[in-house]
């Protein structure tokens, strides 16, 4: 079960992130087991108290700008059924922010993690195969304004271009010479941005993230028309 959290109007200018949580992961990484947690467990529920703040006074900066439904703290406790890798926990917090839907669309990722390995993530990571379908044919039709969008200077400054996994060739029903195959082919639309950890302890760091996502908008736009329309343009809403 994950952690929800809503966000809660306050006076607070600024919150920085706490500087113990790589200390502490740091440790964990060392000693990632039940034993040891279980005895440190007081230190990791105060650091991740103080997450929890950080996390919402991002989704409060966030909601100036965009209308931010729900924050998701996702636990510390790793899912191994399936994995090779039974290391027991994470050693890194994430934390996603959801758009209010159905109208908007896209979503935004917050990694906190040591060894200068923090980023954040905003895009599409899965889309169903209904919206990846409406996706690829609004590109096969024009895909001269996300063109636009994706080559704007200060976009391509802060995000640079897409991740994300994508097929090798062309997508059945579409012509693998069409001209946006570049872009038809991509099964994912995401973005990132790297972060040292000298750069997260910055007082500044959630201000900066908040900007980041602020610069997205144009892309969640255009996207979301894309997502709550027919290729006539009508509404599906």
């Amino acid at each position: 079960m994950a952690f929800f959290i809503f966000i809660q109007k306050n006076n607070m200018k600024s919150y920085p992130v706490p500087k113990d949580v790589f200390t502490f992961f740091k440790k964990l990484e060392k000693n990632n087991d039940r034993d040891w947690f279980n005895a440190h467990k007081p230190e990791f529920k105060a650091i991740e108290a103080k997450m929890k703040i950080a996390y919402n006074h991002l989704g409060e900066l966030m909601s100036a700008h965009d209308q931010i439904e729900k924050i998701k703290i996702f636990r510390i406790y790793r899912d191994v059924r399936f994995s090779k890798n039974k290391l027991p926990y994470k050693t890194h917090f994430g934390g996603s922010f959801a758009r209010k839907k159905p109208e908007l669309r896209g979503g935004y990722y917050l990694h906190i993690q040591p060894n200068n390995e923090s980023f954040i993530a905003t895009g599409f990571w899965d889309p169903n195969k209904e919206d990846l379908l409406r996706i690829r044919k609004e590109f096969e039709m024009d895909d001269s304004e996300i063109r636009t969008i994706l080559n704007d200077k200060t976009f391509k400054a802060t995000w640079g271009n897409f991740v994300g996994d994508e097929l090798k060739t062309a997508p059945k029903g579409f012509d693998k010479e069409h001209a946006a195959i570049d872009l038809i082919r991509k099964k994912q639309f995401i973005f990132t941005k790297k972060y040292t950890d000298k750069d997260v302890l910055a007082e500044g760091f959630l201000n900066d993230v908040d900007d980041a996502f602020k610069k997205i908008r144009p892309y969640f736009d255009y996207m979301s028309d894309v997502l709550t329309t027919n290729l006539n343009g009508e509404s599906l809403l």
